[in-house]
């Protein structure tokens, strides 16, 4: 299985484990699996963090490197089908991350009640 997982899932991941559900945790956790983590995801991050709207150690590109998570980059193809997606959710971000796991193939792994109102697979993360 593909998973991608969202913003907050990977900052659970990598900072909060115990806000993790177990299967979540499983599933991340299981070899067969490949884990990934948009680049969206860690721009907003970054964006949130110069703001000072999330207060998240510098060590979130180290976790990354450190992790056998796999870096998800964004295309063109993942641009473009986010103007096909219902306007569900308001959040960029967000809509990029439901494109992203639409045209890869994968299950997004997040507590957003608001995905499921998309046709993408689910792992609930909370």
């Amino acid at each position: 299985m593909k998973l991608l997982l969202d913003t907050h899932a990977f900052l659970w991941t990598a900072l909060l484990r115990k806000r993790l559900s177990a299967a979540a945790i499983d599933a991340i956790e299981e070899p067969a699996n490949d884990v990934f983590v948009s680049v969206a995801s860690v721009w907003e991050i970054e964006i949130k963090r110069a703001k000072g709207k999330l207060p998240v150690p510098d060590k979130i590109e180290e976790a990354l490197s450190e992790s056998r998570f796999l870096p998800l980059p964004v295309t063109l193809e993942h641009v473009l089908t986010v103007e096909s997606l219902p306007h569900h959710h308001r959040d960029p971000f967000d809509r990029i991350l439901i494109a992203q796991a639409q045209r890869e193939g994968m299950t997004l792994v997040s507590s957003d009640r608001e995905f499921r109102r998309y046709p993408v697979a689910v792992l609930p993360a909370s």
